[in-house]
């Protein structure tokens, strides 16, 4: 084997496009872990890897320590709220993300949540199982046109579920405090201020990235803000809304229901209070895995890892460019 081979940690459950990508390489070793493994045992496969490609596996301050030879870290996804990015900026290794590969999975999955809220999916398909057609009209369904939502977070996804809620003829607002006015208008959208745009919402969606500024974002007062026969959908992070307090304004009708596809505890406890809730629809933090965007998210992954090697990194999903230079 060449010395200046490297090693790359690659989780099983990579896309075969993933794979096929790498094994096109001679100058690179590929090597498979289980995405459950115990830490201890991660930290061993890390002694001698220069990257690796992160699915459910946190990579946090030890794990950096355990990685000598770490050159990259790249997630299978968007989000990095369970990497330490202070410590790979600190040892100068770039964490790299994927991109847009999700993003439309992401988008789809919102608004796929939003439609089955407003046509009491959650309602009217156990009735018609459990033999209560003549039930039927109780649970009367919406449309989502000339409604108002409010998109909390404007970047890969956000955009796109603006401009499908735009398509489905919804006014459409944002909050991001962190885009320019005016790209937001030129998307067709309105730029709102959050606590008075929540008011007004019909649906909110979340996109934004989980850090110490969104933690508890969308707390019993903001909650609060909201109208009755108002929707929250969350395809984000869990632990951006408080989710005790989001159940209790659904158990109380103070809003009329709830997708969710991201739990602050996941997997999420079979005795969460929100699963007994009728008017709420979840996901097992699923919103960005499609068929199709697996296989581009571990194309991108892998790209990302190699173009570090080949000293050419894909700045555009360097989350940490400072550790490049």
């Amino acid at each position: 084997m060449a010395t200046n081979r490297k090693k790359v940690l690659l989780p099983e459950n990579l896309a075969r496009a993933g794979w096929d990508l790498i094994r096109t390489r001679d100058d690179v070793e590929a090597v498979s872990y289980p995405p459950s493994l115990a830490m201890p045992d991660f930290h061993r496969f890390l002694a001698d890897a220069h990257g690796v490609a992160l699915s459910f596996t946190p990579f946090l301050a030890a794990e950096m320590d355990a990685s000598p030879a770490m050159q990259v870290v790249a997630r299978i996804g968007v989000g990095y709220d369970a990497v330490a990015v202070p410590a790979l900026t600190a040892r100068k290794v770039p964490l790299m993300v994927a991109g847009t590969a999700n993003a439309t999975s992401v988008a789809e999955h919102a608004l796929f949540m939003m439609l089955a809220l407003a046509k009491r999916a959650p309602v009217l398909d156990p009735l018609v199982r459990a033999g209560g057609w003549h039930e039927r009209y109780a649970e009367m369904p919406a449309e989502l046109a000339f409604r108002t939502v409010l998109v909390i977070g404007f970047g890969r996804i956000g955009t796109r579920i603006a401009a499908r809620c735009r398509a489905m003829e919804m006014t459409v607002l944002v909050y991001d405090p962190y885009v320019p006015v005016a790209a937001i208008e030129a998307a067709g959208c309105e730029p709102a201020d959050l606590d008075a745009a929540l008011p007004r919402a019909d649906f909110v969606t979340i996109h934004c990235p989980k850090n110490a500024e969104t933690v508890g974002l969308i707390d019993a007062r903001r909650l609060a803000l909201l109208r009755p026969t108002a929707y929250l959908v969350n395809t984000a992070r869990g632990g951006i809304v408080e989710e005790t307090a989001l159940a209790a304004a659904l158990a109380e009708n103070r809003l009329a229901g709830a997708g969710i596809d991201v739990f602050a505890t996941e997997p999420v406890p079979p005795d969460d209070p929100l699963l007994k809730l009728p008017s709420v629809i979840v996901s097992p933090h699923m919103a960005g895995v499609t068929v199709e965007a697996t296989a581009r998210m571990a194309l991108v992954t892998v790209g990302n890892i190699l173009s570090v090697f080949d000293g050419k990194p894909n700045r555009e999903n360097v989350i940490n460019p400072e550790a490049l230079g």
